[in-house]
């Protein structure tokens, strides 16, 4: 694609995902900062998708197409769409949108370029069908993590050049340092003992399970958890944790989660797989908070051990005790790590530098 880049671009992503999370959310934090760039932004997503209502809050057009069936019908809605709105460039998400998206642009009058975005570290199987959606059909591919970059150079055997890691960037205006008992006292938490937090979508991954084990250790005896998110995974969460009374809150889905993580003490990752470079292990990292999480995906790529966070093995219930009791014991340890993450975070994991990088991407695809 040939784009005069001193004019704005009309970007239409797609995604069929109709769950929550960190896909979803990178999705339209960059939608809007481009938007706010002067670019014409929209979504193409299910109706019932929860990124279809979100995208309408955030005053991001989007638009109902069946992405989540690999069917004719939902095929010819999208080409529609497309031939309607004519896209200088198509960002897609998902397996089924993307895979929905490469055979619209064989349509004859459609040959609008494809950038293909692989949000997670899952691995991606070989053989020509995937060689054909990652090497032919795109412009370029964008990772959210050089982890991920690399799976896909070496599985896929795909151009180098055509491949880059463009990291979610953190706003940093909102995740920063700030007053930690005066945010528990505005959330209601209590200031008697210390918070660990996660935030992340209630998903078996995430480890969450291993977090409320941890919790039983006698170590975090007078340590509280703070659960926030939801998502398939609840119900069993709250039976696990059902013991342990209220030591564990389940804040559930927070619109503004930075306050949240600017009231605990110590922010887990316990992640067992899926992961680029998780939003919120950056935010909360941004935040100025002493991080424990796996070396899972492209975890570390953020969290370097004993630098800018404690690494433990995944699915390691005493190790994950250990490190979180060691970051509440050693206050000069905690304090060394989250300067040295904030840092860092700020320094390499921006908002801006996401925006631009994604700029560069689609401006040359």
């Amino acid at each position: 694609m040939n784009v005069d880049t001193r004019r704005p671009l009309r970007i239409l992503h797609t995604e069929a995902s109709k769950g929550w999370g960190g896909q979803e959310i990178r999705i339209l934090d960059e939608s809007a900062g481009l938007r706010a760039r002067g670019h014409d932004v929209f979504v193409a997503a299910s109706a019932d998708a929860p990124i279809f209502s979100a995208a309408k809050k955030r005053n991001i057009p989007a638009f109902s197409v069946p992405l989540d069936r690999r069917s004719l019908p939902s095929l010819l809605h999208l080409a529609r769409l497309i031939r309607k709105r004519r896209p200088h460039v198509i960002v897609t998400h998902s397996s089924a949108d993307s895979w929905l998206a490469a055979l619209a642009v064989q349509v004859p009058g459609i040959r609008t370029p494809i950038v293909r975005t692989r949000h997670l570290s899952t691995p991606v199987a070989p053989g020509m069908l995937n060689r054909w959606l990652y090497g032919r059909v795109p412009a370029r591919v964008v990772t959210t993590g050089e982890a991920i970059r690399a799976h896909l150079i070496d599985t896929l055997a795909l151009d180098p050049g055509k491949v880059v890691s463009v990291p979610t960037g953190v706003d940093l205006a909102r995740f920063q340092p700030s007053d930690r008992k005066a945010a528990r006292a505005k959330l209601g938490l209590p200031d008697d003992a210390p918070i660990v937090g996660i935030v992340a979508t209630l998903r078996s991954w995430k480890g969450h399970r291993f977090l409320i084990s941890a919790m039983r250790d006698e170590r975090l005896a007078s340590a509280r958890l703070v659960i926030v998110g939801d998502g398939p995974q609840d119900a069993a969460l709250r039976d696990q944790a059902q013991d342990l009374g209220d030591r564990v809150i389940f804040a559930g889905q927070q619109d503004d989660v930075a306050p949240w993580m600017q009231a605990f003490d110590v922010f887990a990752l316990p992640s067992t797989g899926n992961e680029g470079v998780p939003q919120a292990l950056m935010q909360a990292m941004a935040c100025g908070l002493p991080a424990v999480t796996t070396p899972v995906g492209a975890i570390p790529e953020v969290a370097i051990h004993e630098r800018s966070a404690l690494i433990v093995a995944p699915t390691d219930v005493e190790a994950l005790a250990a490190a979180i009791d060691r970051l509440l014991r050693e206050p000069s340890l905690a304090e060394h790590l989250a300067k040295a993450a904030a840092v860092h975070i700020a320094n390499t994991y921006s908002r801006s530098a996401m925006l631009d990088a994604m700029e560069g991407v689609l401006t040359s695809s």
